[in-house]
């Protein structure tokens, strides 16, 4: 809860406090009027007729008393449902603002990751009409790939977000990588089972681009990476006949964990808090505690908006849809906190 969600409950106890305290004291007068009034009824009696017009006032003082004994029990019913009715509406008051905030700060982790995303789109598109990379795809001789993996090498030096860069023949082997001496293994493989690469060889012109799941892979330590991929195509042109494909791996976990693990939480929610990106199978593929990558699935219980928040038992979700970014669409993922009540 909020300081200010506390703060509200704890004025709403103080009025109750401060109120019973007051209609206690009124009762404690009025029962010692009371009984003031009866021992003067006792003495007016004894006094006879002389009595008589003490006994009136005393009478009245007894009522009197009894009316405002009435009245108190009824100021304390009243103050009682007023604050238990204040509570309740400061609650639910509270616990709305509290999951728009989450969901706003979930919409604000997926919106970082479209910016970053975007830019990994334009990369590929870019370097995919590199001479390095086109003439290594028209003629893949020894010289060709040494001058390509170069090449690509001194693009990873600038761009440290990528594990490796791949330039693929259209039968999908490998022809030349950013980094030969640290992935040894990847020129050569042959990546024509791959959705990346199959999409990416399909794709209409220059413009387009293709992104894989969020994943491992084996060929790359097992790394955890987001694929990015376009079709070389010939002179680098938007047009011109495709000869390859390159492929660029995004060093996903790094990257994804800052975005996580910057959340602007109140040092008190941290511990029961947990920050997450899911994948549009609601697969999550980041979380601030590092629990569950690519294993653990959240699904969602989502209204008719793109963003939202909802009570699930003890715990208080808030999650937003990717909205994109430019000319990025986005992938359907979701942005989503999870915070123990």
């Amino acid at each position: 809860m909020s300081m200010a969600g506390t703060d509200l409950f704890e004025l709403s106890r103080g009025v109750l406090d401060v109120a019973s305290k007051k209609v206690t004291l009124i009762e404690d007068i009025t029962r010692r009027t009371k009984m003031l009034a009866m021992n003067a009824l006792i003495e007016a009696a004894r006094a006879g007729e002389a009595g008589r017009g003490f006994a009136v006032v005393a009478n009245e003082v007894s009522e009197i008393s009894t009316q405002v004994n009435s009245i108190t029990k009824e100021l304390r019913s009243e103050i009682v449902a007023r604050v238990d009715h204040l509570t309740t509406t400061g609650s639910a008051m509270v616990q709305e603002m509290h999951g728009k905030r989450l969901a706003d700060l979930s919409l604000n982790m997926i919106e970082i990751i479209d910016r970053n995303l975007y830019e990994r789109s334009c990369d590929v598109r870019w370097w995919a009409t590199d001479s390095a990379v086109v003439d290594c795809a028209v003629d893949p001789t020894e010289e060709a790939r040494r001058h390509a993996a170069h090449r690509l090498g001194v693009i990873l030096e600038s761009y440290t977000v990528y594990l490796d860069l791949w330039i693929a023949d259209r039968n999908g082997e490998v022809i030349a990588n950013g980094r030969p001496d640290r992935y040894r293994q990847a020129r050569g493989s042959n990546v024509a089972n791959e959705a990346w690469f199959r999409q990416a060889l399909a794709t209409k012109n220059g413009g387009e681009f293709v992104v894989g799941d969020v994943a491992r892979n084996g060929l790359l330590d097992d790394r955890v990476v987001a694929t990015y991929a376009t079709a070389i195509r010939r002179d680098g042109e938007s047009e011109g006949e495709v000869l390859g494909v390159l492929g660029i791996f995004f060093d996903w976990e790094p990257q994804a964990a800052a975005v996580v693990q910057g959340v602007r939480l109140e040092d008190t929610e941290r511990e029961r808090t947990r920050c997450l990106l899911l994948d549009a199978r609601h697969r999550v593929i980041a979380a601030s505690d590092g629990r569950g990558i690519l294993t653990e699935s959240l699904p969602l219980r989502r209204g008719a908006g793109s963003m939202g928040h909802y009570l699930d038992g003890d715990r208080v979700i808030g999650y937003a849809l990717t909205p994109g970014y430019e000319t990025y669409k986005g992938l359907g993922w979701y942005g989503v906190i999870v915070q123990d009540r």
